[in-house]
């Protein structure tokens, strides 16, 4: 009888690991089946074209746009890149490039001005500071072409040499410069400093190569400097690399830690990363400020920190991008980075945004109803949900801007206006001293007003959407006096709205001169004179 049984049992699971092993087939069958299919039929249609067409067929262009189609049908982020594209791909992974270190600036019609030269850059050594013009680069004339061309003119292998003619912005010489172009590397840590006499503070833009050895680096300096707690600011910062951040959280969490979870598209694939070195701190306090573009890698630090309680998470919820990428080399040299992984946080929250039509208009996570998401727990038994990003422990009201001020920067009044300032003045105080002062404010006005921008107010941009609208369903002229008296009242003359404006103008003009005189490093130091969002973190309880 036992024997009887034992046989029925093992023929049952043979059964079941056969109808399994069946299904198993079947899908990789079906599965290749349809991908063998879809290849035919485009083959199909491609040859098509190509012999009755009756044009010359653009196969570059169209086949690269049916690439592009394809893959934004799966998700934003898996894209190709092509082998002409690489160097922006290695830009993208290590922020490098070979060139002379600078940003430039260009009108139109006109020459390519020296905007911002890095701190220490072949340029910045060659004597190139802001409002030079670049007559021409290897004797080829720059006021006919395009941004990007004269971009890629100046960059080349390092240790190449570039040649210029330059028109001086204050002694108005004409020069010849040769300059030999170097491993430009912009770095991710933009600033290191005290913000009061115990907290120091970092401010962290991306996730390259070696950024965590920059931090840790930061980290001793400030703690040199009596740093007694710290804050790492990752608003705005978009990710990058995985394992920088995995390096981050092993500086403040010990050795075999849960940082992150990473899971593809079969059980076998999750994989746990944890911490792997010794860290350097784990009792003081840390603050994470965080808000809607702090996404990816960022996501993994300020999740692990916080499912940890290591720190206190300020700010706003984060983006939501929960997903990871892997470049993986495809056939002529290319390169295709593709989403493989959703990751989860040490608690097992899943970054990730659960319905993409709860996004915002820039792509970051919406309101998401409790009754949409889970509860997680942190290590000392907080309670923290999923529904995408990583909601703060302490809210913070972020920062808001006219319309004003953004068409003031996306047009270019600003960068315009700190290249007249900088060709006007030899020098300015030391930062500390520096202040944007009355006078300077009313040159300002003179400057904009002449400049052709959009300035409508919201209020101006929403009644002309309306009143376009009316127009087209035939009904304003029903309403003509109405319109008239509600456009004048949302109406505003340029100067007068740029008077009105005023304290939230100065803070960027002072920005954008500072690091014409002082480099990068000074624009965050004027921000932080106006970081009121900081200031509020540091008043709040840690938890």
């Amino acid at each position: 009888m036992k024997k009887d049984i034992v046989n029925i049992i093992a023929a049952a699971v043979l059964a079941a690991a056969s109808l399994c092993l069946s299904a198993v087939q079947a899908e990789g069958q079906s599965k290749s089946f349809k991908l063998g299919q879809w290849t035919e039929i485009e083959s199909s249609i491609l040859k098509e074209l190509n012999r009755s067409y009756v044009d010359s067929l653009p196969i570059d262009r169209i086949m690269r746009a049916g690439i592009n189609a394809m893959l934004e049908n799966l998700d934003p982020y898996t894209i190709y890149i092509p082998e002409e594209e690489n160097e922006d791909l290695q830009m993208m992974l290590s922020k490098t490039y070979g060139g002379i270190g600078a940003i430039i600036f260009k009108e139109k019609s006109g020459n390519v001005i020296i905007n911002e030269p890095y701190s220490g850059s072949p340029a910045w050594k060659s004597g190139l500071r802001c409002g030079d013009e670049i007559l021409s680069i290897d004797g080829v004339e720059t006021k006919g072409l395009e941004t990007a061309e004269s971009s890629d003119r100046m960059k080349g292998k390092p240790g190449t040499t570039v040649n210029f003619k330059v028109l001086k912005a204050r002694s108005g010489d004409t020069v010849d410069v040769a300059i030999v172009r170097e491993r430009i590397h912009i770095p991710d840590v933009e600033y290191v400093g005290m913000v009061d006499d115990t907290t120091g503070y970092i401010k962290q833009s991306g996730f390259t190569d070696n950024v965590a050895e920059d931090i840790k680096a930061g980290y001793f300096k400030l703690k040199d400097l009596g740093m007694k707690r710290m804050v790492l600011d990752l608003r705005g910062n978009g990710g990058g690399l995985m394992n920088e951040a995995i390096k981050i959280v092993s500086l403040f969490l010990p050795k075999g830690s849960l940082v992150v979870t990473a899971k593809g598209n079969t059980p076998e694939s999750a994989r746990e990363y944890r911490t792997t070195s010794e860290p350097v701190d784990t009792l003081m306090p840390l603050i994470l400020l965080v808000d809607s573009g702090s996404a990816s890698s960022s996501e993994i630090v300020s999740g692990a920190i916080q499912d940890h309680d290591r720190g206190t998470i300020m700010g706003e919820r984060t983006f939501g991008k929960g997903l990871v990428q892997t470049v993986r080399p495809i056939v002529y040299n290319g390169q295709l980075k593709v989403t493989t992984a959703k990751y989860y946080t040490p608690s097992g929250r899943c970054v990730q945004a659960i319905d993409y039509s709860h996004r915002n208009e820039d792509g970051s996570v919406g309101h998401i109803p409790d009754s949409l998401t889970h509860e997680f727990k942190t290590s000392k038994g907080r309670i923290v949900r999923d529904g995408g990003g990583i909601t703060p422990d302490v809210k913070l009201k972020a920062p808001s801007y006219s319309r004003l001020v953004y068409s003031l920067v996306l047009s270019g009044i600003m960068d315009r206006y700190a290249i007249k300032y900088a060709k006007e003045h030899d020098s300015i105080p030391a930062l500390e001293e520096f202040h944007f002062t009355d006078e300077d404010f009313e040159d300002f006005v003179e400057f904009a007003k002449a400049q052709d921008f959009d300035y409508r107010s919201s209020g101006k941009t929403l009644f002309d959407q309306m009143k376009k609208a009316l127009e087209e369903d035939g009904l304003a002229e029903n309403m003509k006096s109405e319109l008239e008296a509600m456009e004048k009242a949302v109406s505003m003359d340029k100067e007068e709205f740029i008077r009105l404006k005023k304290d939230e103008i100065i803070p960027f003009i002072e920005e954008e001169i500072a690091v014409r005189y002082y480099c990068q490093e000074a624009g965050i130091q004027v921000r932080l004179r106006y970081d009121n969002e900081l200031r509020e973190a540091l008043k709040s309880p840690m938890i």
